[in-house]
């Protein structure tokens, strides 16, 4: 074995055991990243300067806007891995749907399922759609950057297979005798700290007087990243690799770029908002 090659440190999968309580890596993931987004949410909610006057949504909407984004990624996210990536076998077993703790969740069913709460709470609440799409997208990095970490400590979603050379390839232990791309770190790196700082950068720039600036971009610059890290991702086993080498990532990937471009070019020539201009 190369000297450089890093062998997988071993994890316990389960992160918290009370009794017969049991707390897996990636529930835990989904519960600090909605907490933390909760929290930075409520903190860009305050600041009126952020968004050119009282931001659109007020603190108590946005704590039962909390729920309805949480059924919204849980729901999406199942929906979304059982037709995107392995509709024969729940098909076959349509028991197994419910069972969420054996894992199998798709972003891309996710981020509709968060497309539909938010719609449905900003009609049933008056809030504006787009600056509610705003701030849910700009706290989802977190959520992504953890959900990545929590891929990776179950040795989930392994990258393809690298040069022994490179310094830190790593030997995971149900991905074969051959070293790979640790690609949950890559995509950790891409959709969670790249593109947080990214929008927050925007943030302070004024992109949430804009409505659906960040939206827009989030959407875009998730779907370039994703492109991005598919490319040292593993594909799934029961797809594998579709036409011309492309994954079922990418594919879902490509229509989110456009339809981002498009938020973005419309959200730019909407006149942004501000305080009202003083009389004279």
């Amino acid at each position: 074995m190369p000297f450089l090659l890093i062998d997988f440190p071993v994890f316990n999968p389960v992160a918290l055991s009370l009794g017969p309580i049991v707390i897996r890596w990636y529930a835990l993931a989904y519960i600090v990243g909605i907490v933390l987004g909760w929290i930075y949410a409520r903190s860009l909610i305050k600041k009126e300067r952020l968004w050119g006057g009282p931001a659109p949504i007020t603190l108590p909407q946005l704590d039962d806007f909390i729920l309805w984004v949480t059924i919204g990624i849980i729901v999406g996210g199942r929906t979304g891995y059982v037709l995107f990536y392995n509709l024969p076998f729940f098909i076959a077993h349509p028991a197994e749907i419910l069972e969420l703790w054996k894992g199998g969740m798709s972003f891309h069913g996710g981020f509709l399922g968060c497309v539909a709460a938010v719609m449905l709470f900003a009609r049933r609440n008056n809030i504006p759609i787009l600056s509610l799409g705003d701030i849910t997208t700009a706290v989802a990095p977190i959520g992504l950057f953890l959900g990545r970490l929590a891929n990776f400590i179950n040795s989930e979603l392994w990258g393809r297979h690298a040069d022994p050379r490179l310094p830190w390839a790593m030997i995971f232990p149900n991905g074969g005798p051959l070293p790979r791309h640790p690609s949950q770190l890559y995509e950790a790196g891409l959709e969670g700290i790249v593109l947080f700082a990214a929008l927050a950068i925007m943030i302070r720039m004024g992109a949430l007087k804009r409505p659906g600036l960040i939206l827009g971009s989030f959407i875009t610059i998730y779907g370039v990243a994703r492109i991005i890290g598919e490319h040292f991702r593993e594909p799934d086993p029961q797809l594998g690799f579709l036409w011309g080498g492309l994954t079922m990532g990418m594919l879902l990937s490509v229509p989110m770029i456009i339809v981002g471009v498009i938020i973005i070019t419309a959200a730019v020539r909407r006149r942004a908002n501000g305080p009202a201009p003083s009389s004279t």
